[in-house]
């Protein structure tokens, strides 16, 4: 298959530092803004349970997935 663009993707995980948290929409925006500025477009935003920093459990966070044209 020859597609006139190929594209590359990444997925970040996005997570709140303790349970219970509220989302935090100002760090959001600059997770946001920071990958925009590298080229990259927001393509999903998935909530899911993301591991934490310490022990087995997972938290509730966000998986952001971005795309750009490669090359």
């Amino acid at each position: 298959m020859n597609n006139a663009y190929t594209y590359e993707y990444k997925v970040v995980t996005f997570r709140e530092s303790l349970i219970g948290d509220a989302l935090d929409s100002d760090k959001l925006e600059k997770v946001l803004n920071k990958h925009a500025g590298d080229g990259w477009a927001l393509k999903a935003i998935t909530s899911a349970d993301v591991k934490g920093r310490i022990g087995p459990g997972a938290v509730e966070g966000l998986l952001l997935t971005f795309e750009r044209p490669l090359g």
